[in-house]
């Protein structure tokens, strides 16, 4: 539908974003992602890349002006989707309250690989003393880290998610 698709995953994170292009045929590939972006990030900014698969899928070439690549790449089958679920909840949060929420409680999430379920914040719907909030808790077993806030509109059915460090650090960054 005139849309090529990249998805990667360090299997902490999967990014996933979609940008216009000219497409002949549909198709699936994998690609090293790092060469990959070594490739696009030297070319100019308006510089025009085709992507071709072989037949077999075991090779992509990656051409652009005079310059002509090519990536190994493996069966799409291979490749670990970490989010495949529909999300049913949908909030909006202002980006100074979300800072907050993960100023006040990253400082006690967990580094430990062992118990990999402290290795982040778990962010649920509560009710304290009559009133709906967000609140956020982290901890390492020995610190306790907890913060609430007004619960957003559409969040009310909000199921209880840790969300993992690695994507808090992310979140972080952005929302700065």
């Amino acid at each position: 539908d005139g849309l090529l698709t990249l998805t990667a995953t360090d299997m902490d994170l999967e990014m996933r974003e979609s940008v216009a292009a000219d497409v002949q045929s549909d198709g699936s590939t994998t690609a090293p992602a790092h060469t990959f972006h070594d490739i696009v990030r030297k070319l100019s900014d308006d510089a025009k890349i085709e992507l071709t698969l072989e037949p077999g899928g075991g090779m992509m070439t990656v051409t652009s002006g005079r310059s002509k690549f090519k990536l190994s790449c493996l069966p799409v089958a291979d490749f670990p989707e970490l989010g495949s679920g529909d999300l049913d909840v949908s909030f909006n949060i202002p980006a100074k309250d979300l800072r907050e929420l993960i100023d006040r409680t990253r400082f006690a999430m967990s580094n430990d690989e062992t118990r990999y379920y402290l290795n982040g914040a778990y962010l649920h719907a509560a009710d304290a003393n009559g009133v709906a909030v967000l609140r956020a808790v982290a901890t390492d077993g020995h610190r306790l880290a907890q913060f609430e806030m007004p619960l957003p509109d559409g969040a009310s059915s909000m199921p209880g998610v840790i969300i993992p460090r690695k994507t808090v650090a992310e979140i972080r960054k952005l929302v700065e």
